[in-house]
């Protein structure tokens, strides 16, 4: 996940930029992540080409992140949270300091909500 993230929020990267990249929180030796980004390629979660200099190979997602976003999220509902999604969302927010920008982004995603579950009925 953490090398996905990376290249999700990068477009595209060489091993040693991901590798650098995430090596504050998940260290790992170069050879661990050309083999881990081996496997994603196979998996066909990454595409590669070589670089326009040196030897390196440019890595590229090929699927957004948004579905696995939300498949970890529903994970974390799940396993974490026993399923009640406002708690996780009040845990995530706990003790947070939003904008007013950011607090006007969530109501409007609240009336959406609303409005698309008042649809359903």
């Amino acid at each position: 996940m953490d090398v996905m993230a990376c290249l999700w929020r990068c477009k595209e990267a060489t091993a040693r930029h991901v590798r650098e990249t995430i090596e504050p929180f998940r260290p790992m030796s170069h050879g661990a992540m050309v083999t881990l980004l081996k496997r994603l390629q196979a998996k066909g979660l990454v595409t590669r080409r070589k670089a326009s200099e040196g030897k390196a190979f440019v890595y590229t997602p090929t699927r957004s992140p948004e579905p696995t976003y939300r498949r970890v999220l529903r994970d974390v509902a799940d396993r974490i949270f026993g399923g009640n999604r406002v708690k996780m969302v009040a845990t995530f927010l706990d003790g947070q300091d939003l904008s007013r920008s950011e607090l006007d982004q969530l109501q409007l995603l609240l009336d959406e909500l609303r409005g698309s579950n008042a649809d359903k009925r």
